[in-house]
């Protein structure tokens, strides 16, 4: 990745200490990535508003997210895996768009329903994704049932989303929220917008056709396990009025990131995965479907309980992902959940973490 620096678009958001002191983690990353190749696609199934459905999954090599190139959030490391120069080609783009339709003729039993498209960034952002990208990108599955893509709410505009829904597909808009509460995106996350700017995005949204996906984050640092599951419990209840989908991403621990410092140091422990099944089943009769895919499950950096109950927890989650059943839960228990408990009473955010 080249050297990050800050821009206009930047001045004057977030913590300015903490962005200084990240652009120089972040400029230790001296690997280079292909611009013709995506990051990474896959072949998968995902419930959605119409049910559960087959979908490919599409990250796109591009620039990187501007904000994380001025230093950025506090658990997000996927910059680091952006092309040098900070902007990517449109014939580029569509090469990789190629590999993954090769992909998913090679895996997939048919053309999926659900696409998914991530630039771990902003898609909407024209500086990422050009408008005629965009646009290729939506007569390319224009014959598909519904597409997400993820994107800042400063990018969610109306002729954007309408590049789609012409198509006549049915559009996700995902929204890095990570939280409904804005002291905590503010001073634990280094998210610059407010909730009330995830609103009027959702507002974008609808007034073209589209819907809201809002995407929360389990356990940034400085937040103790108890403070967390309490933060997400009203964040879905909160995200719910607006957002008919609100996935629940516990953090891990990325490279070149804050939340990475914080770990080596002893300061950080990704939440348990008794945590995450807590929230899905206090949130189970929100007014959205509520779902969580524990990335690194298991591992030291991931969200993870004692190593010898993660799959079975893990498991219990995808099943509830699929069903939204929360009594999937009580088919899962472990020696372990009494330390949690512990955790969960005794553990204070200055004091972090109690038990790793």
């Amino acid at each position: 990745m080249s050297q990050p620096s800050p821009e206009v678009y930047e001045a004057g958001k977030g913590m300015d200490a903490h962005n200084a002191a990240m652009r120089g983690i972040r400029a230790r990353n001296d690997r280079t990535y292909d611009p013709h190749e995506p990051t990474r696609v896959w072949v998968d199934e995902d419930n959605t508003p119409d049910g559960v459905r087959d979908s490919l999954t599409i990250i796109l090599n591009t620039g990187g997210c501007r904000w994380a190139r001025a230093g950025g959030c506090t658990m997000c490391g996927y910059v680091a895996e952006s092309v040098e120069g900070g902007t990517v080609a449109h014939e580029a783009l569509m090469d990789q768009l190629d590999v993954c339709l090769d992909h998913e003729r090679e895996h997939a039993d048919g053309p999926c329903p659900l696409i998914k498209i991530y630039t771990s960034g902003s898609f909407l952002d024209e500086r990422e994704v050009p408008a005629e990208t965009r646009r290729a990108i939506a007569e390319a599955f224009g014959d598909r049932e519904r597409i997400v893509v993820e994107s800042l709410p400063d990018f969610v505009e109306h002729d954007r989303l309408v590049d789609f829904t012409e198509q006549g597909l049915a559009v996700d808009v995902a929204v890095g929220l990570e939280t409904a509460t804005d002291r905590v995106r503010h001073d634990c996350v280094n998210k610059y917008f407010d909730f009330a700017d995830f609103v009027a995005a959702s507002e974008q949204a609808r007034d073209a056709g589209a819907g809201i996906k809002a995407y929360l984050l389990m356990k940034p640092p400085f937040l103790s396990e108890s403070e967390a599951v309490a933060d997400m419990i009203a964040s879905v209840e909160r995200c719910a009025e607006y957002a008919h989908t609100v996935s629940m991403n516990p953090c891990n621990v990325q490279r070149h990131t804050m939340v990475e410092e914080l770990y080596h140091d002893g300061g950080y422990r990704p939440p348990w995965l008794w945590s995450v099944a807590e929230v899905l089943h206090e949130t189970a009769d929100a007014d959205a479907l509520v779902i969580s895919d524990p990335v690194g499950h298991g591992s030291d950096r991931g969200p993870h309980n004692c190593g010898e109950c993660d799959d079975h927890v893990q498991t219990a989650i995808k099943d509830f992902d699929l069903r939204q059943d929360p009594s999937v839960f009580e088919q899962v228990s472990c020696e372990c959940e009494r330390t949690w408990e512990a955790v969960m009473e005794r553990e204070k955010s200055y004091g972090l973490p109690l038990a790793r």
